[in-house]
């Protein structure tokens, strides 16, 4: 195998591991060019760690360009560094905010699954029950052997993905300001029936979260979006974490404008209402913290620690690799766990040592988002993890 070969093996590992209001008018149709005068990037001094801060400083120095408009990173552990660069809007070429607010996507499963832990600890809910315990309207009888809690966090349900508005940015653009409730994704899913029995594969999917979601408002009597942030954000100080409130399609508090390719034209997909996406992706944070949120789920702050192992226990199933909502990679010999995010416009990763020797998260507003993410994982999270 060669060096570039072995590289991007590596790399690509990484990619699997890691996706008061101010309003801004959206752009009409199609973005501007950026301009050509970019403030340089911002980056504080890297503090002793072992990780290759000139690599990141180098990724930084090269936005925005054709694809990604502002990127902003954090690395903690044993030594720290952050960084951004980039511009907040494209018509302006406002410096980048390294304070942002974006869409975290699929990183809101991790906030899922600490809320669904604690409410395992206090009983509530028991991991090795049916879902039907707590939703006992949501299978019909095609489903004979109804999937577990656990079987859920793990994606092992054998539930078939719901409901949606496209497959691709552009198909689901023409849809961006429609509603799609959670009920009504899960409603097309169970109608299909399983697509496998519970435990016998794994599938990454929305589907098993959303589900989730649907089970913390059962046993709690109480949104979903509250048991988050009583549970998750205050404690562990996410001050500027929160998810758009039902159909907002807006992000509210300084942000960027995000961009994607849509009929081979630069345009602004800022605005968007992500409500389906609801406890498997709607959250909205900052990258400080969700390196809060990586320190306190690691750290048994809001998931107890009697609990921990469970988070971090990969089912026994041939080409299994996610824990609960958490992925399984080694690298270089270094064991590590993260979740990516990918929305239009938005791609989000964190990604951390069990230990917390080494933690990276990292938000970049790029065109090609959703698509493969590896250049964006080389660029700004491969890195953090260079021994």
């Amino acid at each position: 195998m060669t060096a570039r070969t072995t590289a991007r093996a590596r790399a690509t590992a990484v990619c699997a591991l890691l996706g008061s209001s101010l309003l801004l008018v959206p752009l009409a149709g199609t973005a501007a060019a950026h301009p050509a005068a970019v403030p340089p990037p911002a980056a504080s001094a890297p503090r002793a760690g072992g990780f290759d801060a000139t690599a990141l400083e180098r990724a930084l120095a090269e936005v925005p360009d054709g694809d990604v408009s502002a990127a902003l990173i954090r690395v903690g552990g044993k030594g720290s560094w952050s960084g951004s660069a980039g511009v907040r809007d494209l018509r302006t070429g406002a410096p980048a905010l390294p304070h942002a607010r974006f869409r975290a996507g699929s990183t809101t499963k991790v906030v899922t699954t600490a809320v669904v832990l604690q409410l395992v600890a206090e009983r509530r809910v028991d991991l090795d029950a049916p879902v039907s315990r707590y939703l006992p309207d949501l299978l019909p009888p095609s489903f004979t052997k109804p999937p577990t809690v656990r079987h859920l966090l793990t994606y092992t349900s054998g539930l078939r993905p719901g409901a949606s508005l496209g497959s691709t940015t552009e198909e689901m653009y023409a849809h961006r300001f429609e509603t799609l409730t959670p009920q009504e994704v899960v409603a097309a899913s169970v109608a299909q029936g399983p697509a496998h029995d519970p435990g016998e594969r794994q599938v990454y999917g929305n589907i098993h979260y959303t589900v989730l979601g649907m089970l913390i408002e059962a046993v709690t009597g109480d949104s979903y979006e509250h048991q988050a942030a009583v549970r998750v954000f205050r404690p562990l100080g996410m001050r500027h974490t929160g998810f758009p409130g039902g159909p907002d399609p807006r992000i509210h508090g300084p942000h960027h404008r995000a961009y994607a390719g849509i009929g081979g034209r630069t345009t602004d997909v800022t605005e968007w209402n992500m409500s389906d996406r609801w406890a498997a992706g709607d959250m909205i944070s900052t990258t400080a913290d969700l390196e809060r949120l990586v320190f306190g789920v690691f750290g048994g702050k809001v998931v107890p620690r009697s609990l921990l192992d469970e988070m971090f226990t990969v089912p026994d199933i041939d080409g299994a690799t996610y824990g609960m909502a958490l992925e399984r990679f080694v690298i270089d010999g270094r064991e590590i766990w993260g979740k990516t995010g990918s929305r239009p416009g938005y791609h989000t990763v964190l990604g951390a040592t069990r230990d917390l020797s080494r933690t990276v998260v990292y938000s970049v507003n790029a065109k090609s988002a959703r698509e493969d993410g590896f250049p964006l994982v080389q660029r700004f999270a491969l890195p953090a993890f260079a021994s």
